[in-house]
């Protein structure tokens, strides 16, 4: 297992440099665009093409000659504007490429582009801007004769013999068509993606850059393209493909965490049986996309994904389409919908009992971990009754007078002195728990925000499961645990891919921990869930060998979508279906309730 995690390390590390190069776009037929130039500069465009006509001495930009409009010359659309744009330091910079394609006659045409160039020193002289001749060109032993400043577009993979002409080849550009009738959905087929792979390489043999005309335009393709090595990527979408490339090294991780998968004996799973325990997990944010990426970053399974009883949840609150967390977790803690940012009360502000309180009334002991500050919205929903989550001061005031046995979160230095005051001992560490005697017990994760998974947390959410488990067994009552992983609804709210999917399968890990809690005693039933959807996670592509997901984004906020629900142990054939996340307290009170 360590020689295969150490080889997808280091195999992640080298793909993540190749996802990591740069890339240059090229507008084509920029002149089409609303704004044509500006707008592709400001979104970083490296390279723009241009077509042009002769007509009456001057050079038109247009597509046919039939598409002229008088003023839209070259130096009004495009020279003029670059020159402006330098003088006034605009923009980002970057290095630009005119690809000017000739639509008239090519000798009489670059003789007059010549004449034009000229009246523009700063634009010739600059040592970033290169112009480039495509379209109708003279014959390739001309291409020496014209100025230093002006190359050419080589539409051929035969060597040139001459070196004099050579070096007037700015790149190489060949029409995609030839080589694959691709759309830009899906992925090339293996022949297809050989003939495109070993004519970039062919290419390259040259040191020239390589461009692709008549390509699919797509997110897909712009990938697709820059992986295989193309150097301009051609398309008609200046804004969507630099959005989309530029923020593609933050969208794929290649993942390096694990979680091992445990095989459930089943032995309890579905009986219709007493059930003694209850182990609710709540993956915050944690949609079934999210679920998704765990899954697949970790070779296609978690211990999540052997569970046989599965249902969705609809997270809708009181007063809004889309639920936040507190709401979202009072509806699971209380049975009742109430309104965003309220703790533990109805939607009229009246409190109500949640799991830990009217369990507390049946004997139960309850205790409460999260990887957020314990006065987060969704551990406070287990012992808190505010109107507001921000409410801080009346949560820990409720969270003293709360029924709670166990303890373990962040946030120390708000809560550790008034629970020490109210009977919770403090252990030094999660094991310290597990043997511990005492009646209340809190163990903290930090003073105050819990770091995550890429900043160094380990294993302490599924040690923290494991301990606890431990410890309220020991007390020989029943008892009701909740766990959360908060994090990944943090790192959805960012975006961040990495974040998503490492959080995610640390919340395995914690979930592996109360399955092997409940095949070992028999009559535990272990609940996993969500609160809500964040950020409307989607997962374009990825790759199984090398644990690499790509990730995109519809919002940085929550969504209303379903969120699954699974169960493991006695009764949990109960929680299938599709159905309110309010009803998740009652079926839970429900199955306490049967007996044999």
């Amino acid at each position: 297992m360590l020689k295969r995690y150490s080889f997808f390390l280091v195999l992640g590390l080298t793909l993540q440099l190749i996802s990591a190069q740069s890339f240059k776009v090229h507008s084509h037929n920029d002149y089409l665009q609303e704004v044509p130039f500006w707008s592709a500069y400001a979104n970083g465009v490296n390279s723009i093409e241009i077509d042009v006509f002769l007509k009456e001495g001057k050079l038109y930009v247009a597509h046919a000659a039939s598409d002229i409009v008088l003023n839209r010359t070259l130096q009004t659309l495009y020279l003029k504007p670059i020159e402006n744009m330098r003088s006034l330091q605009l923009g980002k910079g970057q290095a630009l490429q005119i690809l000017v394609d000739v639509k008239s006659e090519a000798y009489t045409t670059l003789s007059q582009l010549v004449l034009i160039l000229n009246q523009y020193p700063e634009i010739v002289n600059d040592k970033d801007i290169s112009i480039v001749i495509s379209g109708n060109r003279p014959k390739v032993d001309d291409f020496f004769k014209y100025p230093a400043y002006i190359s050419f577009d080589y539409q051929s993979l035969e060597a040139l013999e001459n070196k004099k002409v050579w070096d007037k080849v700015a790149l190489i550009s060949l029409d995609f068509k030839n080589f694959s009738s691709w759309n830009g959905k899906g992925r090339l087929t293996l022949p297809d993606y050989e003939k495109v792979k070993s004519t970039i390489d062919k290419a390259h043999t040259y040191n020239k850059p390589f461009r692709f005309w008549g390509t699919p335009d797509s997110k897909t393709a712009w990938k697709a393209f820059l992986d295989l090595g193309v150097d301009f990527i051609n398309t008609d979408m200046p804004y969507a493909s630099t959005s989309y490339l530029n923020t593609l090294n933050s969208r794929v991780y290649y993942n390096i965490e694990s979680s091992e998968v445990y095989k459930p004996s089943y032995k309890s799973d579905q009986r219709d049986a007493e059930v003694k325990n209850i182990v609710l997990l709540i993956g915050d944010g944690n949609g079934l996309t999210q679920i998704s990426s765990s899954v697949l970053a970790n070779g296609g399974a978690l211990t999540l994904t052997q569970f046989k009883s599965i249902g969705l949840l609809k997270t809708q609150s009181a007063d809004d389409f889309t639920t936040d967390s507190a709401a979202a977790g009072t509806a699971l803690a209380t049975g009742v919908k109430t309104n965003n940012r309220a703790i533990g009360v109805d939607n009229m502000g009246s409190p109500v009992k949640n799991l830990t309180e009217v369990l507390h009334e049946k004997g139960f002991l309850s205790g409460v971990i999260t990887t957020d500050e314990i006065t987060g919205a969704t551990p406070s929903a287990f012992y808190a009754h505010r109107t507001d989550r921000s409410d801080i001061d009346g949560i820990i005031s409720d969270l003293y007078k709360s029924k709670l046995s166990l303890l373990i979160g962040g946030g120390a230095t708000s809560v550790a002195s008034g629970i020490n005051e109210i009977g919770f001992v403090i252990a030094e560490s999660s094991d310290e728990i597990k043997t511990s005697t005492e009646k209340r017990v809190a163990y903290f994760l930090s003073q105050e925000g819990v770091p995550s998974i890429l900043e160094g947390r380990g294993a302490a959410l599924a040690k923290a499961t494991r301990s606890s488990l431990t410890f309220l067994n020991n007390k020989n009552k029943p008892f009701f645990l909740m766990v959360e992983g908060a994090q990944i609804d943090s790192y959805g709210h960012y975006n961040n891919v990495p974040g998503i999917v490492s959080e995610g399968i640390d919340f395995d890990r914690a979930i592996t921990e109360a399955v092997k809690f409940a095949d070992a005693t028999g009559n535990t039933l272990v609940i996993v869930t969500a609160d809500h959807e964040t950020s409307g996670f989607s997962i374009p592509q990825g790759n199984l060998e090398s644990g690499m997901i790509e990730g995109d984004f519809t919002t940085e906020d929550h969504t209303a979508v379903m969120v699954p629900i699974f169960a493991y142990g006695p009764k949990s054939d109960e929680f299938q279906g599709v159905y309110d996340n309010y009803s998740v307290f009652s079926k839970i009170l429900k199955v306490l309730n049967s007996k044999d």
